[in-house]
């Protein structure tokens, strides 16, 4: 990673986050005085698995993939970060090093705190703390519902509620169109599944005219209503 100048007190990196939104833009203007913006590349790791990660980091531009990998090299996608997204807090709660790799998608700018300033930040804002420990929870909701969703439900379904919580667009008199945002084989592996069965699972929706698959990703969803049985929101 590559560390730039520090930022302006009106960055977005700071304004632009949950943790720090209850601030007022003096108090933000301190937070963003400790802040380390830093720089990486695409493909580059933030850190790895088993780091002594002592730091916050908030994405400011760009997308990272948090990932762990099992003793077998399969790589399972925990989630992808966007601007305004962070990771690092639990580390900071629990002193534990990360048994996951964050690896940026594409250059992306981060802005990074270190543990001590962040101590000293949350002792003069517990707005801080409360909206970290919120965040801790609600991270721990996703992961017991992605953990009960690939125990009781199938691949369809989950790829099914996977597309209908995709950002859609839409023009008057026209179906939504929704783009996938990663690879095909990085939307199998956040979805528990095989490449090849994902392939699988969109062919067959294809087939059955609920979606229809154009190039660079993106899919048309024809039967709004007939996904969204499959998902069980129905």
């Amino acid at each position: 990673m590559t560390s730039s100048s520090p930022d302006q007190g009106d960055d977005p990196c700071v304004r632009r986050v949950p943790l720090f939104q209850a601030l007022t833009l003096a108090e933000q203007r301190e937070v963003a005085a400790v802040a380390r913006p830093t720089r990486v590349a695409q493909n580059e790791h933030v850190y790895a698995a088993g780091a002594d990660v002592s730091q916050l980091v908030v994405v400011h531009t760009g997308r990272v993939k948090v990932a762990r990998t099992s003793a077998d090299g399969h790589e399972q996608i925990l989630r992808i970060l966007g601007p305004g997204d962070f990771i690092g807090e639990s580390a900071f709660l629990t002193g534990i090093h990360p048994d996951h790799t964050a690896t940026a998608l594409e250059d992306s700018r981060l802005c990074v705190f270190r543990h001590a300033d962040l101590g000293v930040l949350i002792d003069r804002h517990a707005s801080i703390g409360l909206r970290m420990l919120q965040s801790v929870s609600r991270r721990l909701g996703e992961a017991e519902a992605r953990l009960a969703a690939a125990i009781s439900s199938d691949v369809s379904a989950r790829l099914a509620d996977y597309l209908l919580g995709l950002p859609a667009h839409a023009e008057p008199g026209r179906h939504p169109e929704v783009v996938l945002p990663l690879a095909k084989k990085d939307v199998a592996s956040l979805l528990d599944t095989t490449p090849e069965s994902l392939s699988r699972q969109l062919r067959a929706l294809t087939d059955a005219g609920v979606i229809a698959q154009g190039t660079g990703g993106r899919i048309t969803i024809q039967d709004v209503d007939a996904l969204s049985a499959l998902a069980g929101h129905l």
